[in-house]
């Protein structure tokens, strides 16, 4: 049954294609890495922790060090002349930067620390 199967398809000689134009190259190239549930977790120029996730994120094929990220929250430890101060953060979208270890916030920018204060703004770039 296969084989007839097979064989029909050879001489109809009929192809099953998509057309080139069919096909949004620029989304695909602009989302081929996606992720959903992403965590990061690494440590700072002072060897300090950090820790950030996000409800789903991707890479852009021209963006390599870039890993857009949507809904990012986490923890940061920083020094302070006090000691260290541990900031939770979170935002609507985020830009994480792994080769220059730089997170930029957008968009209803929270951040709650340690020592109690706050912060709320549209935008905000943490140099981890």
């Amino acid at each position: 049954m296969v084989a007839v199967l097979v064989a029909a398809s050879l001489f109809t000689k009929q192809i099953l294609w998509t057309p080139i134009t069919a096909i949004n190259m620029k989304d695909i190239v602009r989302n081929q890495f996606k992720m959903t549930n992403a965590t990061f977790v690494g440590t700072d120029k002072d060897n300090n922790p950090f820790k950030i996730h996000a409800v789903s994120g991707n890479q852009e094929f021209n963006k390599p060090d870039i890993v857009f990220l949507v809904q990012p929250s986490g923890t940061i430890v920083r020094n302070t002349a006090n000691g260290k101060v541990t900031d939770k953060i979170s935002a609507a979208k985020g830009q994480f930067n792994h080769k220059n270890k730089t997170l930029k916030l957008t968009g209803n920018v929270r951040v709650y620390s340690s020592t109690g204060d706050k912060i709320s703004t549209n935008e905000m770039v943490i140099r981890l």
